[in-house]
């Protein structure tokens, strides 16, 4: 089915409405099981999960004005708008704002300006997981996935190639939201209070704002690595 389209009024849109919702922001590389996390999220947390990937194939088959557009676009080997994929984004957390209980934006932000458009247009992210596994765990996670899946794409040559392509684009996102707050890795565990207790111990003038950078250590099994989620994500 289509998204559903903003009124001449504007009344879908509704941004009051989302910002009083839980907002993460979930980035992880190929292999890193970020896509498993996320599933437990929703059915331990009763979040939405959205990937703008799934959003426009979706919009794509529904057959809809925007997704000819879209459709247009992609078989011209265009990359889609940040405007299209944030309308897009903005559309699928309004229609589920009156029953979920907060929103996992999977693989975004991709590039800093993502981000920030982010923020502009639909709201502040409340926290920013990122799903940290080392480039040859990942490696070996996805030839192994490889074995039985039959996707092409699951050679060792390939899947260099994606990883080099996720580090050169996700280093500079973390950056930025490493600067913009304080960031527990490998799994350390902090409450909100003592996040805020270390940034009132910083140097800065002034403390951090949100959102939360928060680094996992993804080496471990799907289970070591969903309690780090769970003691974060409690804490909110």
């Amino acid at each position: 089915m289509p998204l559903p389209q903003p009124d001449a009024e504007g009344d879908c849109w509704e941004p009051e409405k989302l910002k009083q919702h839980k907002i993460i922001f979930v980035v992880g590389g190929p292999g890193s099981g970020k896509g498993t996390q996320c599933e437990k999220i929703v059915q331990k947390y009763g979040y939405t999960h959205l990937s703008t990937g799934d959003l426009l194939r979706a919009e794509v088959s529904s057959g809809s004005e925007r997704g000819k557009k879209l459709q247009a676009i992609m078989e011209k080997g265009e990359l889609v708008p940040l405007d299209t994929v944030l309308d897009m984004l903005r559309d699928a957390m309004v229609a589920k704002a009156d029953v979920s209980k907060g929103f996992l934006i999977d693989g975004y932000p991709r590039e800093v300006k993502q981000g920030e458009e982010f923020e502009k247009k639909i709201a502040p992210p409340t926290l920013l997981l990122y799903v940290d596994a080392g480039k040859d765990t990942m490696v070996k996670r996805l030839l192994k996935r490889g074995e039985t899946s039959g996707r092409v794409d699951d050679n060792e040559e390939t899947i260099k190639k994606r990883l080099e392509t996720y580090y050169k684009a996700t280093e500079p996102v973390i950056a930025f939201y490493k600067s913009r707050g304080i960031v527990r890795q490998d799994g350390q565990n902090a409450s909100l209070e003592e996040f805020q207790l270390l940034s009132d111990e910083s140097p800065r003038a002034s403390p951090p704002p949100n959102p939360l950078c928060t680094q996992l250590n993804a080496e471990g099994s799907v289970d070591e690595v969903f309690q780090q989620v769970c003691t974060h994500l409690d804490c909110l």
